[in-house]
């Protein structure tokens, strides 16, 4: 059997999936270790039954909605093709509207970030590949992330970042310029209800307790004794709760509080910024 006979066969197996040809193409890649350039090149070039053989047993996995991802250990984000594991969140292009936003408020000045939850690593090194300003802290309550995304950092040459195991704030001992976080928001109800493919995820990366703001509310209400002042938050959360998410950043004081939206057209992420000058409520206003 060839390339391209392989890819159409396969096609038709992953029916129900959302993207049966793009995920053949993927498998057939991993295994031969090959390009989409290749693919097009070589298209009648003959599968070894070693090579067919490895392919079956990944092609039932994807049928039985294994995520593609997982699969080939590997998901593009930022341009970059960042290594996962089955203890890390599958990084997603809507993510990639919480890069342009912090760039967008970093500029060029040097700068130090704080990644709550940092999985593969996928926001702090697409961050800290931008700049050599910008210094990267990445922090996750697992340590096989933490390894993976050191893993990352070191397979794509990117420096100006360290990873380290941490519960949120636990044991963050300095000031930041900026924090950002993509932390869980699936509510218990909403968790009950996912996709086939979202149960391959690690559920401590997607479930939130609280309706789904619990972590959000952990990490608002206790970011800015960990940020200087006029620093900046982003938070990404789901599309239905950009109204609570912005008024958890108001209760706790935070100023130009305002939500954008990912590719899609939902919104996304919300961002917050802390205030130069603390005032005591208590204190006379006349004074």
């Amino acid at each position: 059997m060839n390339i391209k006979k392989w890819i159409q066969k396969s096609t038709i197996k992953l029916s129900h999936v959302s993207s049966p040809q793009l995920d053949s193409k993927l498998l057939i890649m991993y295994v031969l270790k090959i390009n989409k350039k290749y693919i097009i090149l070589h298209e009648k070039k003959k599968i070894t039954c070693k090579e067919i053989q490895h392919l079956k047993k990944l092609l039932i996995r994807r049928y039985l909605l294994e995520p593609i991802a997982y699969i080939t250990k590997k998901k593009e984000f930022w341009s970059f093709n960042f290594n996962i594991s089955i203890h890390t969140l599958i990084p997603r292009p809507d993510t990639e509207i919480l890069i342009e936003k912090s760039l967008f408020l970093l500029g060029n000045k040097k700068s130090n970030i704080l990644d709550l939850g940092t999985g593969c690593g996928n926001i702090a090194l697409s961050i800290a590949s931008m700049n050599n300003n910008y210094f990267v802290t990445g922090v996750d309550i697992d340590k096989n992330a933490v390894l993976m995304a050191k893993h990352n950092s070191k397979k794509l040459n990117i420096n100006n970042v360290t990873f380290f195991i941490s519960n949120w704030f636990s044991t963050i001992k300095k000031k930041f310029h900026m924090i950002v976080s993509n932390p869980p928001y699936i509510s218990k109800k909403e968790f009950k209800n996912l996709s086939k493919e979202l149960y391959f995820e690690p559920k401590i990366a997607l479930y939130s307790p609280k309706t789904g703001l619990g972590y959000i509310n952990i990490i608002i209400s206790n970011a800015k004794k960990y940020l200087h002042s006029k620093g900046w938050i982003i938070i990404e959360h789901g599309f239905q709760q950009k109204n609570q998410v912005q008024k958890i950043f108001k209760k706790n004081g935070f100023l130009y509080v305002q939500s954008y939206k990912d590719y899609g057209g939902n919104y996304r992420i919300t961002i917050g910024n802390k205030p130069h000058i603390q005032y005591n409520k208590h204190i006379n206003k006349n004074l």
